[in-house]
């Protein structure tokens, strides 16, 4: 079994659109990531049907409130048995904390990541909103606030990953959306890099949507970026 460093986002408004998609992957070849929109339209049944196939889930919720409700929230989460959950690191240790010891007291206990600085935002983005060192500065910090709190890893832009790769170690998981093949549209997305390059500096896994569920072979889109990232891998270990 292959194993996959591709998470191929589902951010569908039509729950049939991607359940139609999931027919035809494998969790041979990828790995899914649920967000707000699907999980709001599903609930957790969509998740837990694609769980009993064999796929890991990432359940992208960004966890942020008081401590107690996230604890509880991923309490949840580890009971729909998905492979991987995060929250918000802007939360802060408190609740990064309790998210981690709930995590620990469930039978299932999925990765426990912290979500940074999202990568539609840049720097004037953020200064707007009162953070007014670069993005790169605000990752730093939070991706150390969260490791401190016990997290197994952070999301993070692909521009960030040989910063954090340094600062935190190999044994930190490094999540990367922003992921365009070259030639690809940005659409939302400002700071991107290809998966080659991402795999290159660092990056564990690559959460990437449209350039496979847009394409007119979303299969065949996978597997050209999977052997992409083989050719990475092997080039690294020869």
């Amino acid at each position: 079994m292959i194993n996959s460093r591709i998470i191929v986002a589902l951010d569908y408004a039509d729950p049939a659109q991607a359940l139609d998609l999931v027919s035809g992957l494998s969790p041979q070849y990828c790995r899914l990531k649920v967000g707000k929109e699907l999980f709001t339209r599903t609930g957790p049944a969509i998740v837990e049907k694609w769980v009993s196939e064999g796929f890991d889930v990432f359940l992208d919720l960004k966890f942020h409130d008081i401590a107690h409700t996230v604890a509880q929230a991923c309490t949840a989460a580890a009971d729909l048995g998905v492979w991987m959950v995060n929250v918000h690191a802007l939360g802060g240790r408190k609740m990064m904390e309790a998210a981690r010891e709930a995590i620990d007291r469930s039978s299932h206990r999925p990765r426990l990541i912290g979500v940074t600085v999202l990568t539609s935002l840049d720097e004037q983005d953020l200064c707007e909103v009162g953070l007014f060192d670069t993005a790169r500065e605000n990752v730093l910090r939070l991706a150390a606030l969260a490791k401190k709190s016990g997290l197994d890893g952070v999301v993070c832009s692909p521009r960030e990953v040989v910063d954090l790769r340094q600062a935190q170690g190999v044994e930190f998981c490094l999540v990367t959306p922003g992921i365009r093949p070259q030639g690809a549209q940005l659409n939302d997305q400002r700071r991107v890099m290809t998966p080659m390059d991402a795999i290159r500096n660092g990056a564990d896994y690559l959460v990437i949507g449209r350039p496979i569920t847009a394409a007119k072979e979303p299969l065949s889109a996978l597997l050209d970026i999977q052997a992409e990232i083989a050719a990475v891998l092997d080039s690294v270990t020869a």
